[in-house]
């Protein structure tokens, strides 16, 4: 995974979870980001089937995972996990990979969701995606992508 990371060409973020993963995309000059789906997940071979079939209709050229890290910017188990299921996606895709903090990018999707009045019951659907927006969107507006977390 030595692949250099493009700085071209679609994106996909992913906001990495055990049972779900949101899924954002950006526009092929990498300046917005736009929420896509949420992948429930099953079966690692049915996810790489589903993220393959999205990096291949959308041109995607790497992937951006985000990186949930302590408030002290330590990294704990679920950082552990993320990035296992970063070399799992870059894997499965052929895809370079890139990390980005993820910290407070569900809390804002749950406040935009309240703000934009969607009903309880139909948040869930999308918070997952829009946290994944919210992450990819913060790394295309970075004025220093090389200040991520340490890529695989």
């Amino acid at each position: 995974m030595s692949q250099e990371f493009p700085e071209s060409g679609a994106l996909v973020g992913l906001d990495y979870g055990s049972k779900r993963v949101g899924i954002a995309i950006s526009t092929p000059d990498q300046s917005i980001a736009s929420a896509l789906e949420t992948l429930h997940r099953s079966k690692p071979a049915q996810d790489a089937k589903i993220l393959c079939k999205i990096c291949k209709e959308y041109r995607i050229q790497g992937l951006v995972v985000g990186l949930p890290v302590h408030m002290s910017g330590d990294e704990g188990e679920k950082a552990k996990e993320a990035r296992t299921f970063a070399k799992w996606a870059s894997e499965s895709t052929n895809l370079p990979v890139t990390f980005w903090d993820e910290r407070f990018t569900t809390t804002m999707a749950v406040n935009h969701l309240r703000e934009s009045n969607v009903k309880p019951s139909k948040r869930k659907q999308h918070l997952d995606k829009l946290a994944a927006q919210f992450m990819l969107q913060a790394y295309l507006d970075s004025d220093n992508r090389e200040s991520v977390p340490s890529a695989l």
